[in-house]
């Protein structure tokens, strides 16, 4: 899991959140309000917002930089608690089609981290036997 992940908000542009992803080479970003996970975005989300490539995303959002990330968010967010193992998260992964999961306490709604497919690779590979 990564702690702390980088956020948008639902009034932050598409432009910035785009630029948000490339700056910091991730592909999803949790949407807060405050600190309460209310849904997620995706680059796969902006660039099909955009018709674009990922080469072409950037210039293709400059005419829409009004457009806010509320409008085109994923509200129907999966999550999963802190407590939740691995092979639970891979098969809501598998069922839902996504690269990444956030992780809320389940109480309060608040983000607490992300787990993606990277993180996930990691744990995989920390399993391998290096003889293997």
């Amino acid at each position: 899991m990564t702690e702390n992940p980088a956020t948008a908000t639902e009034l932050m542009s598409v432009a910035e959140a785009l630029g948000l992803l490339y700056e910091l080479d991730v592909r999803h970003l949790p949407v807060v309000r405050g600190r309460e996970l209310v849904g997620i975005i995706s680059d796969r989300d902006l660039r099909s917002f955009t018709g674009a490539s990922d080469d072409e995303a950037m210039e293709a959002v400059e005419g829409a930089r009004a457009a806010k990330v509320g409008n085109f968010m994923n509200t129907s967010t999966v999550k999963v608690d802190p407590e939740t193992n691995v092979r639970e998260v891979v098969e809501l992964m598998l069922l839902h089609r996504v690269g990444a999961i956030p992780v809320a306490d389940l109480d309060t709604g608040d983000l607490l981290g992300i787990v993606s497919y990277i993180d996930l690779l990691r744990v995989l590979h920390g399993a391998l036997d290096p003889g293997a």
